[in-house]
This record gives structure tokens, sequence and C-alpha cells, in this order.
């Protein structure tokens, strides 16, 4: 909707200079806001608002489900294999963990919604101190990822668009299909053995440091974060060079070149904010594969963020970590594509949005 503003504003203009009224005839529907759009906007909102919050509600119930179906269990690895019946006995009911399953979930859920995620069932520590720190590494590993990827997406799918089915458009994706064809972990070995062991130039794990030294120290995020831009750049720059070809097919974009628009003014304004619908959808699934690609990363390269702490709480059967690790996943992957979805329908033309 703000695209067909933007695009009827400077239609207006174009013609003002050029005198040519009859022109924008054609270009008239552009011209007002429908007085539905602001209702039909109101409404996706609110009930894509109202599925998200569900969303939510069911990644929490899921959540302590599949944990409670986790093997193991956590009252043995807390004695070791040596323990007896009884012993093992005495420490389940010390942890609740002899309580009926409904109990138990309506505690964790009270818990929830009163800011408590509960206590480390191996260490007494407090659930949300344990988070603290970890939550630091692991948002610097996303941020720069996102920071470097995106604003590079952008421009190799602006560039690869523009020039389809040329030379460097075919490089470019030949590129982008060899970058997704490699393996997280193998391309990670990879960087490693070149950067690290023979060149020397990068550290090789952030093993032994904590989550304050790491970023006293960004030299240690380099190849973890290469590791994870190769990947969000392929995939999100090919969205965005389908999203150029199909807008710069559209025929508004040739109506604002044909008066005269300048090409920096078309690109910028027209072109690339209605050609970033699927982009923004992508960057969202994007997200998500983030937070997949950040549990191996971290693990592989010994950073002590949320993915390694999830992985270390898997294995000692630790359920409050495990959920709280979980539930905070969930959350945000839910939150991200919420965030999208408006973005994406805020980018749609309003005669899209009215039928």
């Amino acid at each position: 909707m703000g695209l067909v503003r933007l695009a009827g504003r400077d239609l207006r203009r174009a013609g003002r200079r050029r005198g040519g009224g009859a022109e924008l005839g054609a270009v008239g529907p552009l011209r007002h806001r429908h007085p539905g759009l602001n209702a039909a906007v109101g409404r996706y909102a609110w009930t894509r608002s109202v599925a998200g919050v569900l969303q939510v509600g069911a990644v929490v119930v899921i959540v302590f489900g599949l944990t409670a179906l986790l093997p193991g269990d956590t009252a043995v690895v807390v004695l070791g294999e040596q323990a007896t019946p009884e012993q093992v006995t005495r420490v389940r009911a010390e942890l609740g963990l002899d309580e009926p399953l409904g109990s138990r979930f309506a505690g964790w859920l009270g818990g929830l919604f009163t800011g408590d995620l509960g206590s480390s069932l191996l260490t007494g520590v407090p659930v949300a101190d344990t988070l603290g720190p970890r939550l630091v590494v692991t948002a610097v590993l996303a941020a720069a990822t996102l920071a470097v990827a995106v604003p590079a997406a952008l421009a190799v799918g602006l560039v690869s668009g523009l020039r389809a089915g040329g030379r460097l458009d075919r490089a470019l994706n030949q590129a982008g299909v060899l970058a997704q064809a490699v393996p997280d972990f193998a391309l990670g070995l990879l960087l490693v053995a070149l950067l690290s062991l023979q060149l020397g130039w990068l550290p090789a794990t952030g093993a032994g440091s904590s989550g304050a030294a790491l970023l006293a120290q960004p030299a240690v995020l380099v190849i973890p974060v290469l590791v994870l831009v190769v990947r969000q750049l392929a995939e999100l720059a090919r969205q965005v060079r389908v999203g150029v070809i199909d807008t710069n097919a559209a025929p508004f974009v040739a109506q604002v070149r044909r008066l005269g628009l300048p090409e920096r003014q078309v690109l910028a304004r027209h072109l690339l904010p209605a050609a970033l619908v699927p982009s923004v959808q992508q960057l969202a699934r994007g997200v998500d594969g983030l937070l997949g690609g950040v549990v191996v990363i971290e693990y592989l390269f010994a950073l002590p963020g949320l993915g390694s702490g999830f992985v270390e709480a898997v294995a000692a059967r630790d359920l409050p970590v495990v959920q709280a690790y979980a539930v905070l996943f969930g959350v945000t992957t839910v939150a991200v594509n919420l965030v999208a979805d408006l973005a994406a329908h805020r980018l749609v033309p309003q005669r899209e949005l009215l039928r």
C-alpha cells in the first residue's frame, strides 16, 4: 500500500513535468487510498495476532509433552548408574518427578506466567540465571549473521534479478546452489582447517571462554558467523532475485519508467519494495533455520550460547532447562513469523489487499 502511494505521487510529479495529463489516467486507481483498506489491514493484523497467541500456547503444551517423553531418568543421571532404587526414589521425590504429569504441568505453566522458569535439577541454579549469558552469545551470533547476510542478499538478488539469464546471473545462481549443498558442519570444519590450522589467522574454537570473554574477542566469532552467513545469503538472495524479476515485469514499473523517473528512484522506491514481499517471508524462515544452525555451530565451535546449552541440558535430562530453551526457541519462531507476515502484508499493493 505504501508502494502504491509512492507510485501515484511520483507519477503525478513526472506527469506535471512532462505535461502528460492524459497518460496519468492509466494509473488513476493509484491516486487515492481505498476506504476499506485500513479495515482490511486491521482485520488481518488482528487475525494473525490471535493466531500467533494460539501458536504460542500450542508451543508451550508441545514442549512440556515432548520433554516429559524424553528417555532416561534425571534422578539416575544425578546419582549415577550405581544408585540404589531407594536413593532414586528419594531424589525423584525431592525433585518433584514423582508428582502426576498434570500437577507438574500446572506448576510449570504458572511459573511461566510469573517469569519463574524454575531451577536446574542438576545444579539448583535458577534457569533464568543460566539463560542470560548464553542468550548474549547467541544474540550476537544471530545479529552479526543477519547484519552481513541481509544487505549482501539484497545486493546480490537485485543485481542477479536485473540481469536475469546473463553470465553474472548464472554464476551467482551456481554459487548459491553450491553454498546450500555444503552442510554447515562440513563448511565449518573446512574453514577451521584453512583459516585456523593452515593460515593461523583466526582461533578455531571458543572453548574455555565465557560469554563476556567472547564478546571481548570477536575474532572467535568470525568463522561461526561466516558459516551461518553463507546459507542465509544464498537462500535470501534467491528469493530477492525472483521478486525482482517478477516485479520488473509488472505494468506499474513500466509506467514509472515510461514517465521518465530516474532509474535509481524506480529501483529504490517502487521495484525493490514490491520485490521484498516474498523475501520477507524467506527472511522469517531463515531466522527459523538460523536457530537450528546456531545449535550446530555453537556445539561445533564450543561457544557457550543457547544452542550448546540446549544440547548439554538434553544430554543431562535437565528438564526445566530443556523446557526453557525449547519455549524460548518456539516463541522466537512464532514472533518472527508474525512480524514477517505483517510486514509482507504491509508491502502488498492495495489492489491485492482488497481482492
